[in-house]
């Protein structure tokens, strides 16, 4: 049963969400989420996306950002996501789907909820017992927005 219409803002904050088909792993390697996060910086410029934060999980992504125009974010997610594909399909030597239908995403409020969204996506590795602490795992912002005093800045004064 395809999903229902997606919920659409202008300057808003939406929380994405992806997963790998059957639950596979979509990053292999550390050369595959950087990959991941070289494509997103490049996108983002294009389709006027800002990242307040993110987690790559081995078979799942969450990306928490503000897009300028609604429509923009289907397509910096469905560009980003497609262009993985393939060169994960290239490096694996695998044809077909990678991501598990459509993205998912929701709308975010700019306040309390706002951290806490940034929070939960950032501690999704200790969650998945993959790391004890989460400034151990390397593929998300918390270490980025944590060297700092603020507890909410955007990334894109960061590397991503």
């Amino acid at each position: 049963m395809p999903g229902g219409p997606r919920v659409y803002i202008d300057n808003g904050c939406y929380h994405i969400i992806a997963r790998g088909n059957q639950k596979q792993q979509i990053f292999k390697q550390e050369s595959d989420y950087l990959r991941y996060l070289v494509l997103l910086k490049k996108y983002k410029k294009r389709y006027s996306f800002k990242i307040y934060g993110f987690c790559l999980m081995p078979n799942h992504i969450h990306i928490l950002g503000q897009v300028a125009k609604a429509t923009n974010l289907s397509k910096l997610i469905q560009v980003t996501n497609r262009t993985y594909t393939a060169h994960f399909n290239n490096s694996y030597e695998k044809v077909g789907h990678l991501w598990q239908g459509r993205f998912k995403s929701k709308v975010i409020v700019k306040d309390q909820y706002l951290i806490n969204c940034i929070n939960y996506i950032e501690c999704n590795p200790t969650r998945a017992n993959i790391v004890s602490n989460p400034d151990e795992y390397t593929w998300s912002s918390y270490r980025e927005r944590n060297m700092f005093s603020c507890n909410f800045m955007l990334l894109d004064h960061l590397s991503l």
